[in-house]
This record gives C-alpha cells, sequence and structure tokens, in this order.
C-alpha cells in the first residue's frame, strides 16, 4: 500500500527525522491560506501515487500566497501517468547545498532489508544505477541485530566525506531502519536528503510504500489508504481477497498462485500475446471468488478472450468450475474461455464444465492453453471489426 507524500512526511516526523513545515490542501483557497500560514517561499507538489512528478509540471515552487493559489490551479488540472490530482502539499521551501538518496528495501534473493544510498540525490535511483553504478551504496541487514549505529556511521560515511554531515545523515539513517522494521515496509526512501545552507541534513521527500501482508498489524496505517489510489475494481478485488493488477492487454487472466500468474503471463508474451491482467484468485477454494473474478476482468473492454490456468491445491478444481458455470450464466458472458483444471478434484471439475451447457475450451498444458486464449482473442477481435 502507497502513502502519499504528506503521509510519509508525518511518520517521518513521528519517529523524530527532519522534515520541513508541510500542510496538504485540496483547492487553491486552502493552498493560499497555507501559504501565508507558512510564510516566504513554498513548494506546491501534487500527490499522487506516482513517479515522475516534477517532470509533469506537479511540483511547483511560489514566491508568495496567491502565486501559490496560482500554481495549484494549473497542478490540479493535471493528470500525472493517468491519476488526477486531487491534493497538494505546500511545504516550506529551501536552499539545497547537496542532495543525496538513502532507502531501504527488501532483497528478495537475499531474503532480507538492504540500505541502498547515494551521493547523486534527487533523480532516479535506477538511473543512478544504472549510468553510475560506482555511486550506489548497498548494505544488507543482518534480521537479527537489525541495522546497529556503527553500521549507519559507516555507511553514512561512504555518501558524506564531512563527519558532521555523516553523524547526521547515519541518525537518520538509523530511524528509516527502525520505520521499516516498525511499519511493516517494503519501502521506505529519501530522495533528496539533502544539506541546506546551514548544514542542516533534512528529508526533503517521503516515500513509504507498506507491505500489504503487514498491514493486519498496522491498523493505524490501513485507515491512511486513499480511495482515489485504487479502481472500483482493484478495490473490489482486495475487499474479496483477490489479487488484481489492470494491464494492457487483451488476454484476461484468472491464475491460483501469484508464481502461477506471473509464469501464465510471461508465457502468453512468449507467444506473441498480450495479457489483460494480473489476477490471482489465492489459495482457498470459492465458487464465488471465481464470479467477481470474472466481473473484474470483464470490467476491461480491451477483454477478448479469458484464460483459467488452475493447478489445484488448496484450490479445487471443482469449485473453480462450479463458479465458471454460475459466473457465465449470471453474467451472459459470451467472451472465449479457455480452461485447464490440473490438480485437486480435476476429474470432478471437468465433468462439471463438460455436463453444463456453459462453452469452454479445455486445455491440458499450460503452453495450449495460452495459445488457445491467444487464438482466440485474436479472432474475437477480427470479428468485432467486421
Amino acid at each position: 500500500m502507497n502513502l502519499h507524500e504528506y503521509q510519509g512526511r508525518e511518520i517521518f516526523a513521528a519517529y523524530d527525522i527532519p522534515v520541513l513545515r508541510a500542510e496538504v490542501a485540496s483547492t487553491p483557497d486552502e493552498v493560499r491560506e497555507i501559504a501565508a500560514r507558512i510564510g516566504g517561499t513554498v513548494v506546491v507538489k501534487a500527490q499522487v501515487h506516482a513517479g515522475g512528478r516534477g517532470k509533469a509540471g506537479g511540483v511547483k515552487l511560489a514566491e508568495n500566497p496567491d502565486q501559490a493559489a496560482e500554481v495549484a490551479k494549473a497542478i490540479f488540472k493535471l493528470k500525472i501517468k493517468g491519476w488526477p490530482v486531487k491534493k497538494v502539499m505546500v511545504a516550506e521551501a529551501s536552499e539545497i547545498a547537496s542532495e543525496a538518496y538513502f532507502g531501504i528495501t527488501l532483497d528478495r534473493e537475499a531474503r532480507r532489508n538492504v540500505v541502498i544510498c547515494s551521493a547523486a540525490g534527487g533523480i532516479d535511483i535506477e538511473e543512478v544505477a544504472a549510468k553510475t553504478p560506482d555511486k550506489i551504496v548497498r548494505h544488507l541487514v543482518n534480521p537479527s541485530t537489525g541495522l546497529t549505529d556503527a553500521e549507519a556511521l559507516d555507511i553514512a560515511k561512504r555518501v558524506y566525506s564531512d563527519e558532521k554531515t555523516a553523524q547526521q545523515a547515519a541518525v537518520i539513517l538509523s530511524k528509516l531502519a527502525k520505520i521499516a522494521k516498525e511499519k511493516d515496509t517494503s519501502l521506505i526512501e529519501i530522495n533528496p536528503l539533502i544539506v541546506d545552507e546551514t548544514g542542516k541534513v533534512i528529508a526533503l521527500d517521503a516515500k513509504v510504500v507498506i507491505d500489504d501482508n503487514g498491514l493486519f498489524r498496522q491498523p493505524e496505517l490501513e485507515k491512511l489508504r486513499d480511495p482515489d489510489s485504487e479502481t472500483k475494481w482493484e478495490r473490489m478485488a482486495r475487499e474479496k481477497g483477490l489479487s488484481y493488477v489492470k494491464l494492457d492487454g487483451d488476454v484476461g487472466c484468472v491464475v491460483n498462485g501469484a508464481g502461477l500468474a506471473m509464469a501464465t503471463m510471461d508465457l502468453i508474451k512468449y507467444y506473441g500475446g498480450n495479457p489483460a491482467n494480473f489476477l490471482d484468485i489465492g489459495g482457498s477454494s470459492s465458487p464465488g471468488k471465481v464470479l467477481t473474478a470474472m466481473q473484474i476482468i470483464l470490467a476491461d473492454k480491451n477483454v477478448k478472450s479469458i484464460v483459467f490456468n488452475i493447478f489445484g491445491g488448496i484450490t479445487r478444481c471443482d469449485d473453480v468450475a462450479r463458479g465458471i458455470v454460475d459466473a457465465v450464466k449470471k453474467g451472459k458472458i459470451e467472451h472465449p474461455i479457455v480452461v485447464r483444471l490440473t490438480g485437486t478434484n480435476e476429474e470432478e471439475g471437468r465433468k462439471i464444465l463438460a455436463d453444463s451447457d456453459v462453452k469452454v475450451t479445455p486445455a491440458v498444458t499450460m503452453d495450449e492453453v495460452v495459445q488457445q486464449g491467444i487464438r482466440l482473442a485474436l479472432q474475437n477481435k477480427i470479428a468485432a471489426a467486421s
């Protein structure tokens, strides 16, 4: 779950990480009032869950309250990577002597958190890693001890040559590690971490992503979820226990298990097709989940065929088959459907489909279910165009 920058700043402030004064606004008039309270030059920043806000015109300086209101009007009209701007943050501006990047994320291969820092802050860390990998400092965190103060200082000294600056940055890094542990973050970063004209180290930005699997321990953070950051269908999927991500293709995918879902999408691309979504119906067995999955997929008008690739373990193939029959009949679905059922109760599942009057194309292997799905999507697209 992504938090907005202003929400991340509030968490930083609660852990005594230095941040500049800032407030959030939903109208230009509110922006004017906040700018007047802060005084001096302010920066108005779009609050959307998307990178590249500055390049898109979503970050503007203003020298007075009236100018702040004017730039806010322009920002509120923007769509940044498809997301409309409904809130902006108005923050105190600062003179910047230097910029750095400090972040902590999960290294899945090492199965532990990794600290990533760079003296080249203010730009995408991916760009820094690609063009100047020598400027990246990486440190794997021992899960038994956590990030020690000595390790934090050593990392900071590899970024800053000035001793006082390194000491300030080390304290901030230790607090980031504490937040990462206590708030179940999958990513926490400051870009840029600045040194101002007085030599003070300040977090000028805040990006916090909470691991969804840890939200049951973080009820206060769950309340920060922005309903406007999800589509109606993404919200439905989350509430029904499904994992759904919309993509740009035309082959709808219903799969159980994230690994199998990724493999199915990769195979669709391999055979020249384009997946329309990632949709994992999860390990539990429920015909109702299948009905919800079909409703979500068919809300995307680009979908021309639907592929079911089910490897039944806890998920029972007969329940999936009942869900398919029920969904097609209730929704009067005319899209071609290809179904591969293997694993728990696969024979019962195939019989349920065969005995129904629902038309589906059976498949035995992963290659077959994917190739059939691509073929039927193309046929459907050609028929729709003729």
